[in-house]
């Protein structure tokens, strides 16, 4: 973690080449570091520190969305150094508005009846309702997104609501806000509804009597004071605060802006249902004499469903669930991939994403820079993919655990060594890492939803084919799936069936207890062929679909 802004190494040794491709990458991240520095050549100072921001509300538990805005902005910081040259320096804050009232009570967080005793308080003065660890609810939930992006090896600043404003590091922003009151009031009024338009103000007060952050009309403002009054709406008295040292707290579309005024933020990424709110605030930070940031609109997340992701709702996966069952480097290539078009974010996706960082870490060391800067890899590692080697993919590690019934990395060590001699967990430490998530992936969600069938006439008597064909198979093509393959593909087309599809749906759905699978020829490969003898055998008996 960093606390101050400083460049990444650009490392020189690579620059000439990875400079010129970078001035035309058509990669996302490369397309918005080149509007950054359009912005410093504008304001004719291009060689200022560049500050990135990336927001996070504490009211729920941090979900993948969250970790999501930190990995891409991350992306875009260090194409903006390559293309910088490691000249500028550069910071990432993500920013926790842990200020912010307390208003509603997440459904997926116990305790629910302490926490509805405490709406509308700051969420650093709610009690933490997982356990006496943290002193509030935001101090729990800050503490499990800054251990996240720990251990992504993230490089970031993380500022809390309540300590900047209480510590006045906002104050001389705020008393702006208080000069150009009418003009932030003119901007939001005709965005409300009439109701609302009755109580609105960008200041909430921090009520002194009851710690509540308000949303109450003001009644007069003293800007030579600094301060507002309000009415109290339960004693009805008139009450004056400063705007100054925490007393208040900023309505969040007039927060943001005042953040950006305040940090002089030049980049913010958000998503696309924000468009309209980035506009308002925009126009906020313009009348606080301010540029609003950069920024770039993402799509969100969708569940199984195709309904919204969202922090209370507890409907998407958590950091913890994807990191349970698949890699660091697979998540932060899913955000990678296509930020503009939505995606449904559940368990299903997670094998695709394992091996699809694998293909592209793959493919990098021997592509030329232009393809190298746009290979999902280059901006996972900033700039640095690791040199591996995995001989078996995830899926293929799936379905050899669902073949062998194995329970033990071990036993899938037995299997993988002899399909690739020498390789151990020693020597291949990203597959035995593999391993146990296929071990763990497989058992909470292939194992449920497995369900053998019997083989029609057809299909037995190809199965029995297949048998022998394989019992053929000279000894020195029992490691080549190639091979195997093409005897698979042989055999279906040597039986009445009406296409191929229907003989591999039938391997899977006889063999494996699954609608789809991999590659079967590699299967067999890595599985053996006397092992898929006797699987076909168990078939033929029935033991497989009886069990």
């Amino acid at each position: 973690m960093s606390e101050t802004a400083a460049p990444i190494d650009p490392h020189p040794d690579t620059l000439p080449d990875m400079l010129e491709a970078a001035r035309t990458s058509k990669a996302w991240p490369f397309e918005e570091a080149r509007k950054l520095i359009d912005r410093l050549n504008k304001e004719g100072n291009p060689n200022r520190p560049v500050i990135f921001e990336t927001g996070y509300g504490p009211s729920g538990l941090p979900h993948i969305g969250t970790f999501g805005e930190v990995a891409r902005t991350s992306m875009v910081r260090h194409a903006f150094t390559l293309l910088t040259e490691g000249r500028i320096a550069t910071e990432l804050i993500c920013f926790s508005d842990d200020m912010d009232g307390f208003r509603k009570v997440p459904t997926n967080v116990p305790n629910q009846d302490m926490l509805a005793a405490h709406l509308d308080k700051p969420l650093t003065e709610v009690p933490d309702p997982f356990s006496n660890e943290y002193e509030s609810f935001a101090h729990h939930n800050n503490a499990r997104l800054r251990r996240f992006l720990d251990q992504f090896g993230f490089e970031y600043t993380f500022m809390s609501s309540t300590e900047t404003y209480k510590s006045g590091r906002f104050d001389a922003t705020l008393l702006k806000m208080l000069a150009a009151y009418d003009a932030v009031m003119d901007i939001m009024l005709p965005t409300l509804g009439e109701e609302r338009r009755k109580t609105y103000s960008p200041f909430l007060p921090v009520c002194p009597r009851t710690g509540k952050v308000l949303q109450v009309a003001i009644t007069e403002r003293r800007v030579a004071d600094g301060t507002i009054v309000y009415t109290d709406p339960e004693t009805g008295e008139a009450v004056e605060v400063p705007v100054t040292g925490g007393h208040v707290k900023c309505q969040w579309k007039a927060d943001w802006a005042m953040r950006w005024a305040a940090l002089g933020v030049d980049y913010e990424m958000s998503g696309k249902d924000l468009i309209e709110s980035v506009r308002q605030s925009g126009r906020i930070c313009r009348a606080l004499g301010a540029t609003p940031p950069e920024g770039f609109n993402y799509e969100l997340f969708l569940d199984e469903k195709g309904e919204k992701i969202s922090k209370s709702k507890g409907n998407g996966l958590s950091i913890e669930d994807w990191l349970t069952y698949a890699s660091p480097e697979s998540l932060s290539l899913f955000m990678f991939q296509k930020p503009k078009t939505a995606k449904k974010l559940y368990f299903d996706v997670i094998p695709k994403a394992v091996d699809e960082y694998y293909t592209f870490l793959g493919k990098f060391a021997e592509q030329p820079a232009d393809q190298k800067l746009g290979n999902p890899a280059w901006h996972i590692h900033a700039g640095e993919p690791p040199a591996t080697e995995n001989p078996v993919g995830f899926a293929m590690l799936l379905n050899l655990v669902s073949a062998s019934n194995a329970e033990d990395p071990a036993v899938l060590w037995g299997f993988i060594s002899r399909y690739a001699p020498g390789a151990s967990p020693e020597s291949h430490p990203d597959l035995d890492r593999l391993v146990g998530y296929a071990i763990r992936y497989f058992e909470d969600f292939v194992r449920p939803g497995k369900v053998f069938r019997t083989a029609s006439p057809l299909e037995q008597e190809a199965l029995d084919d297949l048998d022998r064909r394989l019992a053929a198979l000279p000894a020195t093509d029992h490691t080549d799936g190639e091979a195997i393959q093409a005897v698979v593909y042989e055999v279906g087309k040597s039986h009445a069936f009406e296409n191929l599809r229907d003989w591999f749906k039938a391997l899977y759905q006889v063999l494996l207890g699954q609608d789809q699978g991999p590659r079967f020829g590699s299967f067999i490969a890595l599985y053996g062929v006397a092992e898929t003898r006797a699987l076909i055998a168990k078939a033929r008996d029935g033991a497989l679909a009886n069990a």
